[in-house]
């Protein structure tokens, strides 16, 4: 019987940890087995900031995706993001000793290990190096370069760079939580492999992965990523913004934003108001929507600005021509209303909502295809990708075989007995016989007892 490749994605998120087992079944799409999904706390931005709470966060995600599954969890392929994330390009080539021979797949690794010596700022550590077109011998715009002879094997790199710490401190709350760390992939990488096609990549697309404490951004040109940025504003700066701008508590301001809120403030009338009960029999409070929708759409407004800056940063002021396909909106906050058009407005390209659904098997559940779960779809068909055994079914553990009791006959120790203790437990037997022969017997035993637990405590 084939050995099935079972795959687990973890989703460290500033709001939510998800954990999501998932394997191939016989038409290349993606079965997901089982999710589980948890609050997360001590993760502010995309950063690990209490490694207890996140610990803690990390296994109830993990416990409730090995009920949900009847798989156990053994390791995991976990996203990277954070404000501390940052990208740079770079070129470098390797002089080949033998040019008369084929350049093979040890070449290319060659130079990827040269490139992941560089030199970075203290306290840096390279995440990815991810080389995009070839040079061989002078000619360019190569992209596969194996089979091809030269001996001057040169490349362009997109080398992605965090914060050593921030990574180290990801590892440590994974292994505290009792999984290994198989993979590490930056977070808008893993979204879009799960949302675009092969034909956006190749056309050129923005994706914009608006998480709840950062926004993502990839950018793909020809096939190959281009560019990649993490922006340290996502939902929860409009959570807060609603929070103070209404004068209500952040849960309020939550639920508010997700069923009345508009990035569109033109869409609500004046004389639309919700009501939100006031805390502990105060009065209850009036909102009007407009306003709610004026304070979404002045911080998505700012939000947008920022991205739109790193997406003219290289398509040059006018990346309408660079990339055709536009913008992928996937993440939370994608599913803000009327935030399409918003963004189509301020951008001026077309913009789509990114579902992860075109790699997931059809009797997917509907909530997993929500761009909410885009990043976990796209680790665990990261995990794939790796050929990871990740998770073994409950019901293949062999459990543990229940001790069989013998009583001890040689290893007991020897436990001796006066002539004097015999001859007074006779006495006593012959003037209560019944009763009394019950009670020597289980004096007698609690004293073998005792002697044998001293024995095995004292035994090291």
């Amino acid at each position: 019987m084939e050995k099935e490749n079972i795959a687990v994605g973890l989703d460290i998120g500033t709001t939510k940890i998800v954990a999501m087992i998932g394997k191939k079944n016989e038409y290349g799409k993606l079965e997901i087995l089982g999710v589980g999904k948890s609050k997360s706390l001590g993760v502010a931005r995309g950063v690990v900031n209490n490694i207890t709470q996140t610990i803690q966060s990390i296994q109830q995600a993990i416990q409730e995706a090995e009920n949900n599954s009847g798989y156990k969890i053994k390791d995991v392929v976990v996203g990277i993001a954070g404000q501390h994330i940052r990208s740079i390009q770079h070129t470098d080539y390797i002089s080949r000793s033998n040019p008369e021979e084929v350049i093979g797949g040890y070449d290319i690794q060659l130079l990827i290990d040269q490139v992941n010596k560089l030199a970075m700022l203290p306290g840096e550590e390279i995440i990815h190096v991810l080389p995009q077109e070839f040079k061989i011998d002078g000619q360019s715009e190569i992209k596969e370069p194996i089979g091809m002879y030269g001996g001057r094997l040169e490349s362009s790199f997109h080398v992605v760079v965090g914060q050593a710490s921030s990574i180290r401190n990801v590892g440590r709350c994974i292994q505290s939580s009792g999984i290994e760390l198989s993979g590490l992939t930056l977070e808008p990488l893993a979204s879009a492999d799960a949302v675009l096609s092969q034909e956006e990549k190749e056309a050129g697309v923005a994706l914009i992965d608006i998480g709840g404490g950062t926004t993502d951004l990839a950018i793909f040109k020809d096939g190959i990523i281009r560019h990649t940025a993490v922006i340290p504003f996502g939902g929860n700066v409009i959570t807060d913004d609603i929070k103070e701008g209404c004068s209500i508590i952040e849960k309020q301001a939550e639920l508010l934003k997700v069923k009345f809120g508009s990035a569109w403030p033109g869409e609500n009338k004046d004389n639309e108001i919700v009501s939100i009960p006031g805390l502990r029999g105060r009065e209850p409070k009036e909102i009007s929507l407009k306003n709610l929708s004026k304070i979404i759409h002045a911080r998505v407004v700012e939000i947008i600005d920022q991205v739109f800056t790193e997406v003219k940063a290289y398509g040059h002021e006018d990346p309408r021509k660079k990339l055709i396909a536009g913008i992928v909106l996937t993440g939370g906050g994608a599913q803000l209303k009327h935030i399409k058009q918003l963004v189509e407005y301020i951008t001026g390209m077309d913009t789509r909502i990114g579902y992860p659904n075109e790699h997931l098997a059809g009797n997917s559940d509907e909530e997993i295809s929500s761009p909410l779960y885009a990043t976990a779809v796209g680790l665990v068909m990261n995990s794939i990708e790796n050929n990871t055994q990740s998770a073994v079914r409950m019901d293949a553990i062999e459990q543990p075989k229940a001790p069989v009791y013998r009583q001890p006959i040689v290893q007991a120790p020897v436990i001796e007995v006066s002539e004097e203790e015999v001859e007074e437990e006779a006495r006593n037997t012959n003037e209560k016989q019944n009763s009394t022969v019950n009670r020597i017997q289980r004096n007698f035993f609690d004293r073998y007892v005792d002697k044998i637990k001293d024995f095995l405590d004292n035994a090291e």
